[in-house]
């Protein structure tokens, strides 16, 4: 492969799921590290142009992430992104990616040197026709927009490693086939899971059934057709349509596949610690560090596969230009696995001591103003230990309530109905997120390896040292105590009170 950064010099990247995580980190960098890059066309969802670059504003440049950036170009960063990013309203879910202005088609059309798809929604319990338009039909729609670009030399879709649903031991880098028995369970048919989503939607409303309602069902049917056919959760389970759909459409495309795992706040790029909202562990660690959070499901000597996200951008920016220019040929598209379970595992002991310690010695100060003590969380190593726990601890005193509350003509209703609730919200997300709290696989990354031995040896040395995706480097603890925690309590704690 040549030069990463001679590849990226005056080449016009699309970039879709512009005000995305991953897509902002990824923004960044090129205009950072090449800034002879020749065009950044960002496909955000919006009616129209104005909409689109307010969004723009508000959701990408606007945030702290381009500090670095900001201050490189002082008063030219302006004219600099002017010239540089060309924002596209449009939406990934309809043909054509809802690029209404044909001129801004052709243009793309013409232009582009690659695309990479980061748009998803990754809610585990989305709506499965929202998942099924946006995971799913979302990778077809890039694919067909791709087919129709005239200079393209590459595409690269991003994925999640856990499209392999449950499965434990050495997961490949391997392509999931249509119609592959999965967990015994055969005749997967997106089309068909695409009419039900469709029928279930006219169906209900139908029924008259109210906006809530309709959300609540449509994210049921999600739910219950990826258990049957053998994912844990409606986002993995469209998502690996989505890559089915890649393999089946893909035709003579140069097609890269990138599957993060867990993928958790920057290791040092373009500042360590940038993180936004609070992802998958994170509302655990939030909750402990507020006091709110005393105990933990999961097997202790588990493996947590995390991976920080700036890794994850350059592993896809260099995937990028390793699979450029293969079009033409027949090939197999490329999957690359990017995580840490294999090269570098932590365990969730390991993580439970690192934030223990952190908050021991960094306590939260509240609302007012005192600081919360932390203890050691309790874990809880099975299903069974937990629902003790919440009967011991949490349904004896809701019985209670309730039997006080019929005694005394209703005066405890709101507490009763408020913890039912708080009640209902666990015993869902604990169901949501079991599979991957006792997740027993180990993800083979040796396409990975392979390009990062590419980075090393056939590019630049500046490549290897600004393209840095090896987990080989983290010292988990030291991370988590000195990068992951201190990025969380200051871009997320102030802003996660409708968490706890």
């Amino acid at each position: 492969m040549e030069s990463i950064l001679t590849f990226l010099e005056d080449k016009t990247i699309l970039a879709t799921g512009a005000t995305g995580f991953l897509a902002k980190i990824f923004v960044e960098k090129v205009l950072r590290v090449q800034p002879k890059v020749k065009k950044l066309y960002l496909l955000l969802r919006a009616p129209d142009a104005n909409a689109a670059a307010l969004r723009f504003q508000n959701e990408v440049i606007g945030k702290e992430l381009f500090r670095v950036l900001k201050e490189l170009w002082g008063e030219n960063f302006s004219s600099m992104v002017s010239e540089k990013v060309v924002v596209v309203p449009g939406d990934i879910s309809a043909d054509r990616l809802g690029i209404t202005d044909s001129d801004m088609r052709n243009q793309i059309w013409g232009q582009a040197d690659a695309i990479i798809n980061f748009a998803a929604t990754t809610k585990f319990d989305e709506r499965y026709d929202v998942s099924l338009g946006i995971n799913t039909l979302g990778a077809k729609h890039v694919v067909n927009f791709a087919k129709k670009c005239s200079n393209l030399k590459v595409l690269v879709h991003v994925s999640t490693a856990y499209v392999c649903g449950e499965k434990g031991g050495l997961i490949k880098e391997t392509q999931y086939e249509m119609g592959e028995t999965l967990n015994g369970v055969m005749g997967l048919d997106i089309d068909a899971e695409v009419n039900l989503a469709q029928s279930k939607l006219s169906e209900l409303s139908a029924m008259g059934s109210s906006p809530g309602e309709i959300s609540m069902a449509m994210k049921d049917l999600g739910l219950s057709r990826a258990k049957k056919y053998g994912w844990p959760n409606t986002y993995v389970f469209t998502k690996a349509m989505g890559e089915m759909l890649v393999g089946q459409l893909k035709g003579d495309l140069s097609v890269a596949i990138s599957r993060p795992t867990v993928v958790i706040s920057t290791y040092k790029e373009p500042f360590p610690g940038w993180i936004e909202g609070v992802r998958t562990i994170d509302s655990v660690l939030v909750g402990y560090g507020k006091g709110k959070v005393t105990c933990f499901l999961c097997d202790p000597k588990g493996i947590i596969d995390m991976i920080p996200a700036d890794m994850v951008v350059n592993s896809i920016i260099a995937a990028m230009v390793a699979n450029a220019g293969r079009s033409g040929r027949p090939l197999k598209e490329k999957i690359y696995q990017v995580g840490s379970s294999l090269r570098n595992p932590v365990r969730y002991c390991e993580v439970q001591q690192s934030t223990n310690h952190y908050f021991s010695r960094n306590p939260w100060i509240n609302k007012e103003g005192k600081a919360v003590i932390v203890g050691k969380i309790k874990i809880l190593s099975s299903m069974a230990s937990f629902q003790r726990h919440m009967a011991l601890r949490y349904m004896l005193l809701l019985k209670g309530l309730e039997v006080g509350n019929a005694a005394l003509c209703n005066l405890f209703h709101s507490t009763c109905v408020d913890m039912n609730r708080k009640i209902g919200l666990v015993m869902h997300l604990i169901e949501i997120y079991r599979p991957y709290l006792f997740f027993e696989g180990v993800f083979d990354d040796m396409n990975t390896e392979r390009l990062r031995n590419s980075v090393r040896e056939n590019g630049s040395t500046s490549d290897a040292n600004i393209f840095y995706f090896d987990s080989k480097w983290i010292n988990w603890d030291y991370y988590l105590r000195e990068i992951h925690l201190v990025g969380l309590v200051t871009y997320v704690f102030k802003r996660s009170c409708c968490l706890y």
